[in-house]
């Protein structure tokens, strides 16, 4: 088995004058810069590439490569209806109503800002040493006159209620809403 030596050598020194070369283009050997890049001869490489033929239309084969059929592609993708994008200005104020088994709590928020115009609760001490019961419908009556009371010194005089998904707007909840309405707010 013979084993081979190999000697690494040193870069040969740098001359002043600049090596010409036919094949390659170089930068005067004296670097303009410090860096590390430009020490290596500047390199000018470009690609030629065919041109393709112009392409028929009619010779495409329409497939459906997205998910989307053609009715739903030219429909605009995420577009609220128009009453999403209006009702936050037509019905400005809403009504939030919740019941737990301890305590009634309503509230009449604005859309656009969520600032809360006026609260009212069973929870309150006032109510809550007043009241026999914090959840009966002598209880959701009082917090309908008092959210009818409190709106109104806001200066809001028309609210709008939007029952959430399978709820009906009776019991204890059409005590309160009617306590509001009979109080002088209109429900729009």
């Amino acid at each position: 088995m013979a084993l081979a030596i190999t000697t690494l050598r040193a870069p040969p020194a740098r001359t002043r004058s600049p090596v010409v070369s036919d094949s390659v283009p170089t930068r005067s050997v004296r670097p303009t810069s410090l860096s590390w890049a430009s020490a290596f001869p500047a390199i000018n490489i470009s690609i030629a590439r065919p041109t393709s033929p112009p392409l028929n239309k009619e010779s495409f084969i329409r497939s459906a490569w997205t998910r989307r059929s053609r009715s739903e592609a030219a429909k605009k993708p995420n577009r609220k209806s128009w009453k999403q994008r209006t009702d936050q200005y037509m019905r400005p104020f809403l009504l939030n109503v919740f019941f737990s088994k301890r305590f009634i709590h309503a509230k009449v928020m604005h859309r656009g800002t969520s600032k809360v115009i006026s609260v009212a609760t069973t929870n309150a001490k006032d109510l809550r040493t007043s009241l026999p019961s914090l959840t009966d419908n002598n209880a959701c009556r009082v917090i309908g006159k008092l959210i009818a009371e409190r709106s109104k010194e806001a200066d809001v005089y028309a609210i709008a209620y939007e029952p959430r998904k399978d709820e009906r707007i009776e019991g204890k909840l059409g005590i309160v809403i009617d306590t509001i309405k009979e109080n002088g707010i209109i429900f729009v």
